[in-house]
């Protein structure tokens, strides 16, 4: 019996993307890819599925962009969500609904969840001293305010994260603050705002997460840290312009805080669908009187959305009390491309309106490749060449070349009929397509699509292999109903090829089905593959075609051609972070830098940021944890002279104690490089 049978409907979102860019693969690989396959999956098995997605229309990235482009925030979200919602349907994503949080059902949820936890006491009103531009007279949301992380020493981290090191932050957290409005220093000013106090359900999320045994490894370990690190209360409101209303009168010009607002769109969309198609939504979100009727809730999220989804959204659910919780958060590590970060700021991204136009009908080669480097449990790179050679190796050689050959030799030998029925009359291959059916749910139901994906491959090797064994078009001269028996159980092969292959390549399904000349619907995984006597082989034609190196060599003259343009972008626009405030000769004669030489460095262990170094400052030898470790090879720095602030407060990062911070100089690519003499200088020596 399958775990997906303990459950009566199925709940399936994926991370509603921010309506101010457009999509890239980085996206797809992340949240959308997989949850596309396994509600394909779902449906096969006739399952009470519903899949939900939509734009995310606030919160200040959308400002932000707007300010940028010299619009208006409605303007944006307009036009990135017909973007977006477009790529999505020509690409094949198969959502149920894609809605839109800027929607009034989905205002009125927002503030109905918002009330409905008001009312009950749920928040924690307080004042608290937030960032305020002088200049622009306004507060300042978390994304208005960049810094130097605490935790990595990334001098452009968020008033909300660091996308360095992932480290959660608040904008008080970051060490000289800048406003991105003025440019110049913000002040602290007092303003009041509802928190949940994430602190008092610890114990309630400790108690569900330790029953997640089944959620990934990255997932379970992300939440964990952080309920070891003790939580905090958490604004639900935000002084902003932009976004839904707070519901109260004393809150007056205060928005709901995106995270209140965004998850709260899955609920919203899937009440528009219910409205739209007669449907039940609560059935979908709520916890019905039998416990056995409840729906499972699954969220398809990259892993910087983790403690959302598995911290406060749950806790804002929890505290509710209506709303069933989810019974997984598959979320998948990030993808990188060309041996560098996919960034939307440096356009440093294969963005897939752009592939559907330069690719036209090649949809399913992309969905094949990404699928195959699906970042599961640890990040992995998407490159031109490895796309190349996926397609042509095994799209053209594997797949396309069994299908292709089987239905030109049915068409030369047989004019493409089959004359007395056919199914599989070989046990050893039913057995063996068994086995990989078998392994391919496994697979799917335990969200390792990448695995899922090579099981239906290797029904294509079985197909080549028992082809080539056979040789019908040898054994056809002398004894035909030989080399027919074999072109009819390679028939039935390729039907259980289709049917395998419905959640991962749906397009490649419908043209391989035409051929068969079966209804190109969808096919279930209980239906008995046999073909009538008589039946009549559609035209053979070709699944995939190779790519070229012209082609590829293109894409990777693309994307070195946008490097360039940045670079150049930066240099001529020469946007250099204003100079802070003043200081007196007193203040900057305490700060001690010494040159100094890196003896040892090593990854600091569950870290991606951080490098252990030992220093010899001339003085001692000390250790320094820097957020190097994605730019810098520990082995290659050994020797490496830098400038060490020595007298800087020491600090616990990652359990180890830092006593000093090394200096280093960030271009506009954010390439790091040390600060360091131009010859060599005696260790101690002082930096004026």
């Amino acid at each position: 019996m399958s775990q997906l049978d303990n459950f009566k409907r199925y709940t399936i979102t994926s991370a509603l993307p921010y309506a101010n860019g457009p999509l890239h693969i980085g996206h797809l690989a992340g949240a959308y890819i997989p949850a596309d396959i396994f509600v394909r999956y779902l449906r096969l098995l006739k399952k009470d599925v519903v899949y939900i997605c939509g734009s995310d229309e606030h919160g200040a990235a959308i400002t932000i962009k707007a300010k940028k482009e010299g619009t208006t925030p409605q303007a944006i979200i307009d036009k990135y969500h017909a973007q977006i919602r477009d790529s999505f349907a020509e690409f094949g994503i198969s959502f149920d609904i894609y809605h839109r949080t800027s929607s009034p059902i989905h205002h009125d949820l927002s503030q109905e969840f918002f009330l409905n936890l008001y009312e009950k006491g749920e928040f924690v009103e307080k004042f608290s001293e937030q960032y305020f531009d002088e200049d622009f007279q306004q507060f300042l949301a978390d994304r208005y305010i960049t810094g130097t992380c605490p935790n990595c020493s990334n001098p452009s981290a968020y008033g909300d994260q660091c996308e360095r090191c992932g480290t959660s932050l608040n904008p008080t957290d970051l060490i000289n603050p800048v406003s991105t409005l003025s440019g110049k220093t913000p002040v602290l000013k007092p303003t009041k705002h509802w928190y949940l106090p994430l602190d008092k359900y610890q114990a309630w999320l400790e108690s569900w997460i330790a029953t997640k045994e089944d959620w990934k490894v990255n997932v379970y370990g992300q939440c964990t840290s952080w309920l070891k690190s003790g939580l905090q209360p958490r604004s639900m409101t935000r002084d902003l312009d932009w976004g839904i209303d707070v519901p109260l009168e004393e809150a007056k010009g205060k928005k709901l805080y995106v995270w209140m607002d965004a998850p709260i769109g899955y609920i919203s969309a899937t009440k528009q669908w219910a409205e739209d198609n007669g449907k039940d939504w609560q059935l979908y979100w709520k916890k019905q009187a039998n416990e056995a009727d409840d729906t499972c809730l699954i969220h398809f999220i990259g892993k910087d959305n983790i403690v959302f989804h598995c911290i406060i959204f749950p806790s804002i659910l929890h505290a509710h009390g209506e709303y069933v919780l989810p019974q997984n958060v598959p979320a998948n590590e990030f993808l990188n491309l060309e041996g560098d970060k996919l960034s939307t700021s440096r356009n440093h991204a294969v963005w897939l309106h752009e592939y559907l136009q330069e690719f036209p009908n090649k949809q399913d080669e992309l969905r094949y490749v990404l699928t195959s480097i699906l970042p599961e449990t640890s990040d992995s790179e998407f490159t031109w060449k490895d796309y190349q050679a996926r397609v042509n190796n095994e799209l053209v050689a594997i797949l396309g070349n069994f299908v292709n050959r089987v239905m030109v030799l049915m068409h030369k030998f047989f004019d493409g009929k089959v004359v007395g029925g056919a199914k599989l009359t070989d046990a050893a291959l039913n057995d063996e397509l068994g086995g990989y059916y078998d392994e391919m749910k496994y697979s799917l139901e335990a969200y390792k699509f990448r695995q899922a994906l090579q099981n239906v491959m290797d029904m294509a090797r079985l197909g080549n292999r028992y082809l080539t064994e056979q040789e019908p078009w040898k054994t056809f001269k002398t004894d035909p109903e030989k080399a027919r028996e074999a072109l009819h159980n390679c028939l039935v092969i390729i039907g259980h090829i289709a049917t395998c292959l419905q959640p991962f390549l749906p397009f490649t399904v419908k043209k391989t089905l035409s051929m068969l000349n079966w209804p190109t619907d969808t096919i279930g995984f209980d239906e008995e593959l046999v073909f009538a006597d008589g039946h009549q082989l559609g035209a053979a034609s070709l699944l995939f075609e190779k790519v070229e190196d012209a082609v590829i060599d293109a894409q990777i003259e693309k994307l070195s051609a946008k490097k360039q343009a940045v670079v150049a972008a930066a240099v001529e626009e020469a946007e250099v972070a204003p100079a802070k405030e003043n200081i007196n000769y007193e203040s900057f004669a305490t700060m001690d830098i010494r040159v100094g030489t890196i003896l040892a460095a090593e990854k600091v262990a569950k870290t991606k940021k951080l490098l252990k170094l030992t220093i010899d400052t001339g003085i001692d030898q000390r250790t320094v944890v820097s957020g190097i470790a994605e730019h810098f090879e520990p082995e290659n720095i050994i020797g490496q002279q830098v400038s060490i602030l020595v007298n800087l407060e020491p600090r616990d990062i990652k359990g180890i104690t830092s006593q000093g911070m090394i200096l280093m100089a960030e271009n506009a690519e954010g390439k790091l490089y040390f600060v360091s003499p131009a010859g060599q200088v005696g260790n101690g020596s002082v930096i004026r």
